[in-house]
Parts: structure tokens; sequence; C-alpha cells
């Protein structure tokens, strides 16, 4: 079984904190290197942050040392740490494997459901 459920997300007010979690099936998350992405309307889906099965990390430019991921083995679920945000941070946010799982015949990106995330005053 594969699964990936977000939450976390919500309305925040600009340079606000908000605090993603992504629940994860083992067979996507298990040594994996695990990423967040964002959509925002009417634009590709966009890698944000991720992180290997070490801990090694690696950020897009627009949210270095503002945003952090991590990952908790345990419970087979990684965060993503928003401090700072501005409106330009408004997506719906994903986690996936990086790069994203595919299934199916013929083969297509297999996603959660996403959360929302708002930053407006």
């Amino acid at each position: 079984q594969v699964q990936l459920v977000e939450s976390g997300g919500g309305l925040v007010q600009p340079g606000g904190s908000l605090r993603l979690s992504c629940a994860a099936s083992v067979s996507i998350f298990t040594g994996n290197t695990m990423g967040w992405y964002r959509q925002d309307p009417g634009k590709q889906r966009a890698l944000v942050a991720r992180i290997t099965s070490g801990g090694a990390t690696n950020y897009a430019d627009s949210v270095k040392g503002r945003f952090t991921i991590s990952r908790d083995d345990a419970k087979n679920t990684v965060y993503l740490q928003m401090n700072s945000l501005k409106p330009d941070d408004t997506a719906v946010y994903y986690c996936n494997k990086f790069p994203p799982l595919r299934i199916g015949a013929p083969l297509v990106d297999y996603w959660g459901q996403g959360t929302q995330v708002t930053v407006s005053s």
C-alpha cells in the first residue's frame, strides 16, 4: 500500500510560522530521499526541500534560511518547519520521494492530497 498524508497547513500572516507534517507508507519512506514540493495555481509543482535517508538536506534558493526539513524514521514522517513566511509562499504543499513515486501502467506520478498554505494579512 502506498500512502502520503500531508497536514499542518493553514492561514498565517506574513512573518508567521507553520509546521507541515507528512506521514508516508513504509514503502515510500524507508531508505529514500524525501522531499516537500509546492504548487501555485497555474504553475508546475516545484521542489522546495529534500532530505536524504542520512539526513543531508537541500533547499530551493527561495526558502533557504527560512524553511527546515527533517524526518523521523521511527514514524515514517517528514516535516517542514516554515518560518518568516511570505505571501509568495502561498501554495499547496505536497510531500513525496525525490524523485516522485510513479505507479500504474502507464506510469504516473503518485501524490497525496496536499495541504494548503496561505500567507496573507
